[in-house]
């Protein structure tokens, strides 16, 4: 009876200490690869969330200067700065005031340009027709006439480190506008179409994300092309 009842007491014996321990080791090493699996995808998906945000505030900073730099040399009086076959009387086309487009990387990247605001043009560049962007410790800028800066990026979100504008030309001849061949002695004849773009390139870095960094690229069609020379007299 007591060899039965003893049998019966190790047959019902719980695991021993040895294999307790086992199983916690395992039991540990599961939860830990899940914490870490559960941290690589938080810390991914933070990443992921920062990239986005980035190419975002990006890609509306480039969109915005996009839609202002189009308008560079808009002129309310256009049509005097084209030349008329018709047209026997000096001096020619008058010239475009807002042409004017400066581009410079010391000391910071900067563009400035202008574009007529006038209900009534009046052929004259007025302060509220003048505007630059630049780059400036890490922020991009905007000025609108005399005005100070006035900072577009926020550098609690992103770090602007790179702003270039690289401007492009193509010159179109108008020779068959011309009823007669140019003497050679002319360099200002035949006139010519002036067809300008920029190429805008921004870079910025993510603030707590330093090694999330990207870049955009837009090209911009000025929308007011140029005329210069003429037709031999």
């Amino acid at each position: 009876m007591t060899t039965l009842a003893t049998r019966r007491m190790r047959e019902q014996a719980g695991v021993s200490l040895v294999e307790l321990l086992i199983g916690i080791t395992i039991g540990l090493f599961i939860v830990g690869a899940s914490v870490t699996a559960l941290l690589i995808h938080l810390r991914e998906s933070r990443s992921l969330i920062a990239q986005n945000r980035l190419m975002q505030d990006l890609r509306a900073t480039a969109d915005l200067m996009a839609r202002d730099l189009r308008r560079v040399g808009y002129w309310g009086a256009a049509d005097h700065g084209v030349w008329h076959r018709e047209s026997t009387t000096a001096p020619g086309p008058a010239v475009n005031p807002y042409t004017a487009l400066v581009t410079s990387t010391s000391p910071v990247s900067s563009v400035t340009f202008r574009y007529s605001r006038d209900a009534v043009e009046n052929d004259l560049v007025d302060n509220n027709e003048q505007f630059g962007y630049r780059l400036r410790n890490g922020v991009l800028e905007l000025q609108l006439g005399t005005s100070p800066w006035q900072a577009m990026t926020d550098i609690t979100t992103m770090k602007v480190t790179r702003f270039d504008i690289t401007p492009t030309e193509q010159l179109h001849s108008l020779a068959g506008s011309c009823t007669a061949p140019c003497p050679s002695s002319d360099t200002n004849c035949p006139p010519q179409l002036h067809v300008r773009s920029l190429m805008l390139t921004l870079t910025a870095q993510g603030i707590g994300e330093s090694t999330v960094e990207r870049s955009v690229r837009t090209s911009v069609r000025l929308r007011n092309d140029t005329v210069t020379g003429h037709c031999p007299a």
